[in-house]
């Protein structure tokens, strides 16, 4: 009926209008750096709030 382009194509040149990336200024997936951030903040502050209770009972 109505010729269009493969989905591979369309994407491509998608990616070819595109600016070039800035090195070390791209995160490649956006709802990856969300998470990778909330785990290393969680992660930081479990160790405080932990060396908070020991030193509070081993003091």
């Amino acid at each position: 009926m109505f010729y269009r382009k493969p989905i591979e194509e369309r994407i491509a040149e998608r990616q070819a209008k595109l600016r070039p990336l800035k090195e070390g200024r791209h995160f490649e997936h956006g709802p990856a750096k969300f998470v990778f951030i909330s785990l290393i903040t969680i992660v930081v502050l479990v160790h405080f709030v932990g060396l908070a209770i020991v030193m509070h009972f081993y003091s």
